[in-house]
């Protein structure tokens, strides 16, 4: 164990992800398998700054792999954008006698990670975040779950769409990256997908596709549209003007964000977790976890911030062809 990290912080940042409790959970039983002190951080950075932070123990994670959300809450915090911020984050560290962060979320987090490393405070991070957009990472916890979710509720529209003959615009999560809407748009056989990445706005091509379908036979028409391009009561009035189809927009909304996680959001929570707390110990610095291949790797935070990240051309193919009828 390096002699520099006694006691290790633990926070959840940005948008919660079912699975992240998997991750403090191993996090910190790991840490105090090691030797280490543990502190929760409570509400992310936001809380940092407030100084809400509470010492934890194995007894402090029981019970807890099974729950959505983050039992350390999360919130967004606009103050680590500064550099200000992030010289008051890092002395309140110092303070509390924090070496070393584990921080579980997405880019965002990552910068705030980032930042906080510049100023001494080792950061470690966990993918964690519905959207899968780490681009160092081929998996972020809580991405399983949400796409059930979503599925199962998918799936459930259709079967009212099909029943009443008509157009469903379905809105799913996912501002700047479209791996919710592709997944679930390949999963639920929808005849439409939008994504940020690739959506031209021409909605003449749907109307077409729509007014082709139904000739063909086709009672409905499944539309799923990523939370970027937005817009769907919208887009629902203006199908349903230029088809003369009844056409419905359903937003699901922060329903995906909740629920008990998957076995998948638990195992790789859990195997993350571990290894971020490994890594800790073993002084390695400013690291990010990630999946590459189906191995568990880690690499450095600002190489792992630079590396971008893209739709795959021949998912995106596929979704189209089978989109044909």
């Amino acid at each position: 164990m390096a002699d520099s990290i006694r006691t290790v912080g633990v926070l959840t940042s940005g948008g919660d992800a079912p699975g992240m409790n998997a991750a403090i959970r191993a996090s910190v039983r790991e840490c105090i398998n090691r030797g280490l002190r543990v502190k929760g951080i409570q509400r992310g950075y936001s809380g940092l700054l407030n100084e809400e932070i509470i010492d934890m123990d194995k007894h402090s994670v029981s019970d807890i792999i099974q729950r959505g959300g983050t039992i350390l809450g999360t919130a967004r915090c606009e103050e680590m954008r500064t550099e200000e911020g992030v010289l008051e984050a890092a002395e309140i560290c110092r303070r509390h006698e924090i070496d070393g962060l584990i921080v579980i979320g997405g880019d965002g987090s990552y910068r705030g990670a980032l930042e906080l490393s510049r100023k001494g405070i080792n950061a470690i991070g966990i993918p964690g975040t519905i959207d899968l957009d780490i681009a160092c990472s081929d998996y972020t916890i809580g991405f399983d779950t949400a796409i059930n979710t979503a599925m199962q509720a998918i799936d459930k529209v259709r079967d009212t769409s099909s029943s009443h003959e008509r157009c469903s615009i379905i809105e799913v999560m996912g501002r700047n990256a479209g791996y919710i809407a592709l997944w679930c748009g390949i999963a639920n056989g929808a005849e439409d997908i939008l994504l940020p990445e690739k959506y031209d706005y021409d909605e003449q091509k749907i109307v077409d596709n729509i007014i082709n379908n139904r000739k063909h036979g086709k009672r409905h028409h499944i539309i799923i549209n990523a939370e970027g391009i937005g817009h769907s009561t919208s887009m629902a009035r203006r199908i349903e003007a230029a088809t003369g189809i009844e056409t419905r927009a359903t937003i699901l909304g922060y329903m995906q964000r909740g629920g008990s996680p998957s076995c998948k959001d638990r195992f790789y929570g859990s195997i993350m977790g571990s290894r971020a707390a490994q890594i800790m110990a073993e002084g390695k610095q400013n690291r990010v976890v990630a999946l590459q291949k189906g191995e568990i790797v880690d690499i450095d935070i600002e190489e792992a911030l630079q590396m971008q990240k893209s739709i795959p051309e021949y998912q995106y193919e596929i979704s189209i062809a089978l989109s044909r009828y």
